[in-house]
């Protein structure tokens, strides 16, 4: 058990706490056969029974089948039924980058369901809560308070448990993301706008603290679940690092340098930990330049989603933290249109001698995955990094979720088209011209500015206990959370014992 917090708030668990509400969720998933995988299943799917992997061949990913649980890892094939031996990835070329060291992306739209990895963390809250007892599916309501992609993979996994879900996201995210809420949602009801747009969390905040007031809602909340970390750091870690040996492979003396996250909820941060833990490699947590807390302690509104600011994530180890740096969305929206647009892949391939297959596979970066891409490039101007490093990120969601936010630009700034020109002078001022500008590389006192800022969010306003809040200064209380996998592990095996299901 992690010493210094409130278990049962925080959803760390590793017995059962309501034998009532763990039996009903036992009868429920029998009679609806749903299986639910390990961790471990989820960091290394060969070690998925085989039964199961022949069954999920007949499977659609898309479809609403409790076996799709078994694809929510990183090893998924674009567009098929298959599984990959290696998480499919980019390494960016120097034509594109400008920089010399190896700037490599996982590809996060080869997750089941909603093409975004959020899925992921959104199986990591829910999955120990129900082995628990504490999550009761013939009772509570699962509530997914996110700037986006949380919410629709909590309302995912929700369904795949046959278990009500409510999405709580800004009311200004992109159309996309509401279109497929309303397809998944069971009542239209279960989706709630909130006032604003990315940068406006503590108005999600507001409308969980109304909806916790009925005891039947059950907050799943991201940004402090430490299971989101949890399964961030088991999983996607594990999967990077795997990504980083293969490439190693090939070329012996590579090192992994650094690694970069846009901090969001943080838990993808989380994966740096496992990275500094298995490779040395420095973390990089990413912001947007318009909103620039960690960097500036600074407030604003900005277009980068998926990214939620004007606060510090209770899971984020802070103190962890290597380097911070700012990407303004003007770069990720203008970069979204050279990477997606026939004058802008037309002018990488030929003015910069860009290779068609990674000009192709360029729309499957989202607006996160390009700002993620941005300061892995400073980064490796900031450390000075050579043709033997790497830098490692994931391109958390494919260009496909904003095609109505590219449409909205085409038509208010490049009404006569966007041409050659139009590219070349955003690619000139953001990847021609990156620079070491709006990046920290964090010391002591910089580690603990940032993580005092977090003492506004969480003990004055979401109340959480000044002892809670400081125990997350000590390394130890994170390589405790790094531990707890197994255990749970072992209680979704009895859990499965429990239901009898087979496939």
């Amino acid at each position: 058990m992690v010493q210094g917090v409130d278990p049962e708030r925080y959803g760390l668990l590793q017995t059962v706490v309501d034998e009532e509400s763990y039996a009903r969720s036992i009868n429920r998933f029998r009679e609806e056969k749903i299986l639910l995988p390990t961790f471990g299943q989820l960091a290394d799917p060969t070690t998925i029974p085989e039964k199961i992997q022949e069954a999920l061949l007949g499977i659609n990913p898309n479809d609403a089948h409790p076996l799709n649980l078994f694809r929510v890892h990183w090893y998924n094939a674009y567009d098929s039924l298959e599984r990959v031996r290696v998480p499919e990835h980019i390494v960016l070329p120097s034509e594109l980058t400008g920089v010399e060291a190896k700037i490599v992306l996982a590809f996060g739209n080869r997750f089941p369901m909603i093409t975004a990895h959020k899925v992921l963390a959104a199986y990591s809250c829910f999955v120990p809560r129900i082995i628990s007892g504490q999550f009761d599916p013939t009772r509570h309501r699962a509530i997914w308070p996110s700037t986006g992609n949380y919410a629709r993979g909590g309302i995912a996994i929700s369904t795949l448990m046959r278990s009500r879900g409510v999405a709580v996201l800004p009311e200004n995210m992109s159309q996309e993301r509401f279109d497929w809420l309303d397809k998944w949602v069971m009542d239209p009801a279960d989706i709630v706008r909130t006032p604003g747009s990315e940068s406006n969390v503590k108005e999600i905040y507001d409308a969980c603290n109304e909806l916790e007031k009925d005891d039947t809602n059950f907050i799943f909340n991201q940004f402090s679940e430490f299971a989101n970390h949890i399964g961030h750091y088991t999983v996607t870690g594990r999967a990077l690092g795997h990504i980083f040996e293969t490439l190693q492979l090939a070329e012996p003396n590579l090192r992994l340098a650094a690694c970069a996250f846009a901090s969001g909820s943080a838990g993808t941060l989380a994966a740096g930990d496992r990275l500094k833990d298995d490779f040395g490699s420095k973390t990089i947590a990413v912001e947007a330049l318009e909103c620039p807390t960690m960097l500036y302690n600074g407030y604003g509104e900005h277009n980068i989603q998926g990214i939620g600011d004007k606060h510090i994530p209770l899971i984020h180890n802070v103190m962890n933290t290597d380097l911070v740096a700012g990407i303004s969305d003007s770069a990720t929206d203008g970069l979204n249109l050279v990477f997606t647009t026939p004058a802008g892949k037309d002018y990488l391939q030929k003015e910069h001698g860009v290779p068609l297959e990674i000009v192709e596979n360029l729309r499957h970066f989202g607006f996160s995955s390009i700002c993620n891409t941005l300061a892995a490039i400073k980064a490796a101007k900031q450390l000075d990094l050579s043709s033997d490093d790497v830098v490692i990120t994931v391109a958390t969601d494919g260009s496909e979720l904003y095609e109505s936010e590219k449409e909205l630009l085409l038509q208010t700034q490049y009404g006569d088209g966007f041409t050659s020109l139009n590219a070349a002078e955003i690619f000139e001022e953001h990847l021609l011209s990156a620079d070491t500008q709006h990046i920290e590389e964090l010391d002591e006192m910089g580690r603990n500015r940032i993580f005092n800022l977090g003492y506004y969010t969480w003990v004055e306003q979401q109340g959480v206990s000044i002892e809670d809040f400081d125990a997350r200064r000590s390394q130890e209380f994170w390589n405790a959370l790094h531990q707890m996998t197994p255990k749970w592990d072992e209680m979704i095996a009895e859990f499965n014992a429990q239901t009898g299901v087979t496939v």
